[in-house]
């Protein structure tokens, strides 16, 4: 058998992902089909928001659960797009400065997902997601804002690629 090409791991070695921290978070849906919302028609100026659809609206549901269920994780700020979704997710600490039930950055987005999928009847994920640890204040900054400008980007690059 010839040898295939191995897969570069996505997760940064050695690192605890329960620890406290504010972490960036992107989720793709599987073949980048755009299947999550839809954005309006015409000039792509002014409105840069996307209507989403029934799975972008299952999808928003879990995203507003994932507080319900850990009641030490908290989504800082998120936006769907047509075929992913970006979240800003912070683990906090309790006033010992332990986290609470410590879950893994991976088992909250597993279990994410895995709420979609039975929701809908089927798995729309991409395998995995990309993360980034948000280590200070200015990279906050850029990663919210680019969280906040994605959709209209998106809407200009398809606006004037077409």
């Amino acid at each position: 058998m010839e040898n295939l090409p191995q897969r570069k791991p996505l997760r940064l070695r050695d690192y605890d992902y329960s620890q406290a921290g504010y972490y960036f978070v992107t989720v793709c849906v599987k073949d980048g089909e755009c299947i999550l919302c839809r954005g309006e028609q015409g000039s792509p100026e002014g409105v840069a928001n996307f209507t989403l659809s029934k799975t972008g609206e299952v999808v928003e549901a879990a995203i507003n659960n994932i507080e319900k269920y850990y009641s030490n994780i908290r989504i800082d700020h998120y936006t769907i797009m047509p075929n992913h979704l970006h979240m800003i997710v912070i683990i906090s600490m309790d006033q010992n400065g332990r986290t609470l039930f410590a879950p893994t950055l991976s088992r909250i987005i597993k279990q994410f997902k895995g709420y979609v999928t039975k929701q809908i009847g089927y798995s729309i994920w991409q395998k995995s997601y990309h993360d980034h640890i948000i280590r200070n204040e200015q990279a906050y900054q850029e990663i919210y804002n680019y969280i906040e400008t994605n959709p209209l980007k998106w809407k200009l690059d398809r606006y004037y690629r077409d």
